[in-house]
């Protein structure tokens, strides 16, 4: 078996823990929220009280790049699966 076929062998098994990832990476969207609402609003309730708080903040938008990479490998993964249960089902038709 490819390295390529071995990777996507891998991962199907590990789709649950994909999912959990997804879900906390979700998550932790939710003070993001909370945050980026205070700037738009300019309120200062949340935003700009310390530099720090503000650079972790700002800083989960670049952790949806895995959640988004995440979400797109699921997919294929999803896709691959059923095209190989139809073509398996045709083979065993004939």
């Amino acid at each position: 078996m490819n390295p390529w076929n071995r990777f996507w062998n891998w991962y199907e098994n590990k789709i649950l823990g994909s999912v959990v990832l997804i879900a906390i990476i979700q998550f932790i969207q939710v003070p993001h929220m909370i945050w980026n609402a205070d700037i738009m609003l300019e309120a200062g309730i949340v935003s700009r009280i310390h530099p720090v708080i503000d650079w972790f903040l700002y800083g989960v938008d670049l952790i949806e790049i895995v959640s988004i990479i995440n979400v797109g490998m699921i997919m294929y993964s999803l896709i691959k699966k059923r095209r190989a249960e139809k073509y398996q089902s045709k083979v065993i038709e004939k």
